[in-house]
């Protein structure tokens, strides 16, 4: 099977691209027909903290500044957007170097907990030894003025389908979202990892400097309990999947004061924790 990259539609430079194109062998009511298909690229990611590497995600190679300082903070590797100096990405024989300068205080703290570990597409828990390290509890979220309509969930849903611009070329990438306090999506990012498509967008809106107590992420994925765990560690509180959530996801929301809800289609949703923030 033959694969060229193609320009990814921000027109990411070849050797980035988050799309191929490969020769493939379509097969509809019984007959087979050579076709041209377009796929997701994966390539591994080497996160690197002052010139130590401490996790190689999977990942779709797109705003990967994003990424970096998204996870840097999910993870919390660094407490502010101001600790991440400068971020450098350098392509390899055989993946993508991201070559981050944080400040030394969080570099000191990293290096005590320092490991290296694979990351796989959609899942893992960063880099955790031990039960203790599995489950983190992030602080309550302060967004308790925040409020969405059913109506505006679920119209958000659909404009947020209409820029997944990879997942019309592939079929293969989850999204997520950034809706404003006025019901418009604001921001998009988009990965063959969930998890990482919101590491992506949280990296956007720190670096944006947006309040993210004044807004909720759409996610097209289920509500795993790392996806809540992230969102509340920087201090969101409501998340909207288009999926179901887990019951150790359901108890960390309430926990942290997380508004969750699950299967948000044309008509209908279902509100698992903070009800409070649904209109």
């Amino acid at each position: 099977m033959n694969a060229c990259p193609i320009p990814s539609p921000d027109d990411t430079p070849a050797e980035f691209a988050t799309a191929a194109r490969v020769e493939v062998e379509k097969w509809r009511d019984g007959r087979c027909e050579a076709v041209t298909d377009v796929v997701a690229e994966e390539v591994p990611i080497a996160l690197e903290y002052n010139g130590i590497s401490h996790a190689v995600m999977m990942a779709t190679p797109a705003d990967l500044e994003d990424f970096a300082l998204g996870f840097s903070l999910t993870e919390g590797i660094l407490a502010d957007p101001g600790e991440l100096y400068d971020c450098e990405i350098v392509q390899g024989a055989e993946g993508i170097q991201v070559q981050m300068n944080v400040a030394t205080e969080r570099f000191v703290a990293l290096k005590e907990k320092r490991r290296n570990l694979t990351g796989r597409t959609g899942c893992g828990l960063c880099g955790a030894e031990t039960l203790e390290q599995a489950v983190r509890h992030p602080a309550a979220v302060q967004a308790g003025a925040l409020q969405f309509s059913a109506g505006t969930l679920h119209a958000a849903l659909e404009a947020m389908q209409a820029q997944q611009q990879l997942q019309q070329q592939t079929g293969a990438t989850h999204a997520a979202a950034w809706l404003g306090r006025d019901g418009k999506i604001k921001l998009v990012r988009e990965d063959v990892g969930r998890h990482n498509a919101l590491d992506k967008l949280i990296g956007a809106l720190a670096e944006d400097k947006q309040d993210f107590s004044a807004g909720a992420v759409i996610i097209t994925s289920r509500a795993s309990y790392e996806m809540v765990q992230k969102a509340a560690t920087v201090g969101i509180g409501f998340i909207a999947a288009i999926s179901a959530p887990t019951a150790l996801a359901i108890r960390l929301a309430k926990e942290t004061d997380v508004t969750l809800i699950g299967f948000v289609r044309r008509q209908g949703h279902v509100v698992y924790a903070g009800s409070h923030r649904l209109v």
